[in-house]
């Protein structure tokens, strides 16, 4: 029997055959739960030394009430699930996978691009409702030549940006963090978030959320952007202010929305974008392929492994827990 206990704090997955894979070779068995609330974490992941965590909250009263926890392994790139000061202060190590759904996502932003302004998705209901006539979609303006902006240039946009070029579409971007070096060799103008909104055609959002991100699209944003503009987030949901964004849609100030993601999820029922016909919904699916998933999986198992066999693991987000830790680099 293993000396560690690893528990799945809440999961929509079907397997976990790569966990175990990585996980069984130190003797480890996976515990499973479906935790939604602090209290369901506090009480069944009470003496775990690791917890692979996809949505349920591990706050600060979480952290300070396992007091054996050693990391909280996040399944995907965000980590807004996880009260990071807190965990650093307890001396617990938060990781993530940055890197395994690049394609993925950047092929998702740009199917919601084609298909909301080449009106694909309108189109295909009308025809299935018995209406066969093109104009519904009207008007719908040509890709090459148009802008699209970039809210973040990180390795998602990166990657999206190649796709779009491919296109005959101009791409700028919007990140403080990213040096003018990359951009210029990627043919992409870093702008000001204003300039952005008024230059851009489409606007697609690829930020983490953190307190300086939510809401960061909201009213002025929307009134700055062209009528004829559609914006796209892979993201974060309340990266976008949904109340401004359904405001800017009723009353024509953009054009329409393709939205992998929400503020809530899943989506009320009652929501004003169910009724939208501009608006393209999907259930924060972007990150998945049968490869990325496996992928995914794996690393964020191989995370726990490093740490509970006293190594950082690859992916590590808060790197001030260096200080608080004695584990070794690999």
């Amino acid at each position: 029997m293993s000396q560690f206990k690893v528990v799945v704090t809440d999961y929509n997955y079907h397997t976990f055959a790569p966990e175990k894979e990585v996980l069984e070779q130190m003797g480890i068995e996976l515990t499973l739960e479906q935790c939604q609330t602090e209290d369901e974490v506090i009480e069944r992941c009470h003496d775990a030394d690791a917890i692979l965590n996809q949505y349920a909250p591990i706050s600060r009263k979480v952290i300070e009430n396992l007091p054996n926890l050693k990391i909280v392994a996040r399944y995907g790139i965000g980590f807004n699930t996880v009260d990071l000061d807190a965990a650093t202060e307890r001396g617990v190590v938060v990781s993530n996978v940055t890197d395994y759904c690049l394609d993925e996502v950047s092929d998702h932003a740009m199917a919601l691009l084609l298909s909301s302004v080449r009106k694909v998705t309108l189109m295909n209901n009308e025809v299935k409702n018995g209406n066969w006539d093109y104009k519904v979609a009207i008007p719908i303006y040509r890709m090459r030549g148009s802008t699209l902006g970039l809210i973040g240039f990180g390795n998602i946009p990166q990657r999206l940006t190649e796709k779009a070029q491919a296109f005959g579409i101009n791409v700028i971007a919007y990140d403080p963090f990213v040096p003018e070096e990359v951009a210029e060799s990627m043919n992409v103008q870093l702008a000001e978030l204003d300039t952005l909104y008024e230059q851009s055609d489409y606007v697609s959002v690829h930020l983490p959320l953190n307190e300086h991100t939510e809401k960061l699209v909201s009213h002025d944003a929307f009134k700055k952007m062209k009528e004829h503009a559609f914006i796209i987030n892979t993201a974060r949901g309340p990266v976008i202010d949904e109340d401004a964004l359904v405001e800017a849609l009723e009353n024509g100030e953009i054009a329409g929305a393709g939205l992998d993601v929400l503020e809530t999820e899943p989506i009320p029922e009652g929501h004003p974008f169910l009724n939208m016909d501009q608006v393209i919904l999907n259930p924060h699916s972007a990150f998945y392929s049968v490869e990325s998933e496996a992928e995914l999986k794996r690393k964020a198992a191989q995370n726990v492994a490093d740490v509970l066999s006293g190594y950082f693991p690859t992916y590590l987000v808060n790197q001030d827990v260096k200080d608080h830790v004695d584990l070794k680099e690999k």
